[in-house]
């Protein structure tokens, strides 16, 4: 067991030299996964065993305005981002250059890549506070394995992607991501406006569907890479495909079981 600790620890050492980066080790929680991971655990220990424990015997908090306001920052921050591409001429670059890899060294368009991925990240985080308001308002059913999945793993990821191997791919993902955050948190700010605003979030079951067609949107372009041989690290583009396609199934499956049941009872 301690022999296979210390090839653990020397591999991941090993990839730690070969792709580290000064600039991205000096920006807040990346100069070691250790920040990240105590991060995460305490969300999963907080969302999954503490917090329904401490609200068992309390009543729900009324949210509301705290609410209103969260949503309403993730809809500026989600369009904000969206619009970062654009404004560094990362779009442009990637349809101008194709299949070609970016210049390593230090120029302008790695260094916009690598800052976008780090405010990614950073949402990444702060999105972790969707699952403690679920809690705090005792809305346990809605901490589901998909919900808890989904933002454990997407923070997770995309702390290795900007660590380890960022690349083009990653902006077009993040891109496409932080448009459909924008709607999706605008349908939850209006929801927590209250019950005379819900007339008009009646295209509720369609959030699904649009997260459904950003994820065959990532793959159809990450598989055009594959079979275009793009110059392009293959490592990371499997890695995106292999993630986006268990979450195509995962986010299938709830709409499957949330929608389709109902409309056929109906």
């Amino acid at each position: 067991m301690a022999g296979l600790m210390h090839l653990v620890v020397h591999n991941y050492n090993e990839l730690l030299e070969s792709k580290k980066d000064p600039m991205v080790d000096s920006w807040f929680l990346m100069s070691s996964p250790m920040p990240v991971l105590s991060i995460l655990s305490f969300y999963l220990y907080f969302v999954l065993k503490l917090g329904p424990q401490l609200m068992a015997t309390r009543k729900a908090f009324n949210l509301q305005g705290i609410l209103v306001a969260y949503n309403f920052y993730q809809v500026l921050f989600s369009l904000w981002l969206c619009t970062m591409p654009f404004r560094v001429g990362a779009l442009g670059y990637i349809f101008k250059h194709g299949c070609q890899p970016a210049d390593q060294a230090r120029n302008p368009f790695s260094i916009a890549v690598s800052n976008g991925a780090w405010w990614y990240f950073f949402s990444k985080i702060v999105e972790l506070l969707d699952t403690v308001f679920f809690v705090l308002r005792k809305k346990q059913n809605q901490v589901t394995f998909l919900h808890v999945y989904h933002h454990t793993i997407t923070a997770l990821f995309s702390w290795g992607y900007l660590k380890f191997l960022p690349g083009e791919q990653g902006v077009v993902i993040g891109c496409l991501n932080s448009v459909v955050h924008v709607i999706m948190y605008f349908y939850y700010m209006v929801a927590a406006m209250g019950p005379k605003y819900q007339k008009y979030i009646w295209w509720k079951k369609y959030m699904t569907w649009i997260q459904l067609v950003q994820f065959c949107v990532m793959l159809a372009y990450l598989l055009c890479l594959l079979a275009y041989d793009c110059k392009l690290s293959k490592a990371l583009t499997f890695f995106f495909i292999s993630n986006v396609a268990i979450f195509l199934y995962l986010f299938s499956d709830f709409y499957r079981k949330a929608y389709k049941k109902k409309e056929k009872i109906g």
